[in-house]
C-alpha cells in the first residue's frame, strides 16, 4: 500500500468518528481498540464500543499524519459536548484494513461527555 492509501483508511475512521457512521471504514475483522478509558477490545465489541461515543462527539479536525511501514499516526482534535480533547491515535494499515487502533488522550472531557449523554 502506498502511503497515501494508508492515510485515506485512517482517514476514513477519523472522519466517521467525527461523523457518528462507521459507513465505508475498512475494519479488519479482528480490528483492536484500547484507549485510556478501556481494555483491549476486538473486533465487533471494539466497533460497538466506539458506536456507544457518538452522541458525544461533534466533528474532528485532523492536524497530521506520520506514516511508517504499517503504521500511521494521526494528529487530531475531537470535538466533544464538553470542550475539545487533542488526540495522538497510532493504528496499524494492512491490505486495505484498519487492524489497531490506539488513541492516547486526557480522557476527562471525554468522560464528562459521556456521563452527560448517559443521564439524557
Amino acid at each position: 500500500m502506498t502511503r497515501e492509501q494508508k492515510i485515506e483508511v485512517v482517514e476514513s475512521y477519523i472522519r466517521g468518528l467525527g461523523a457518528g457512521d462507521f459507513t465505508g471504514v475498512p475494519f479488519a475483522e479482528s480490528v483492536t481498540f484500547q484507549s485510556p478509558l478501556t481494555p483491549a477490545r476486538v473486533g465487533r465489541d471494539a466497533i460497538e464500543f466506539l458506536e456507544s461515543i457518538f452522541p458525544a462527539i461533534q466533528g474532528v479536525e485532523i492536524k497530521q499524519h506520520i506514516v511508517e511501514g504499517e503504521y500511521v499516526s494521526s494528529v487530531f482534535d475531537l470535538h466533544v459536548t464538553t470542550g475539545t480533547i487533542p488526540v495522538f491515535d497510532k493504528f496499524r494499515v494492512t491490505d486495505g484494513k484498519l487492524h489497531e487502533i490506539h488513541p492516547f488522550y486526557d480522557p476527562a472531557l471525554l468522560n464528562e461527555a459521556v456521563q452527560a449523554i448517559s443521564t439524557v
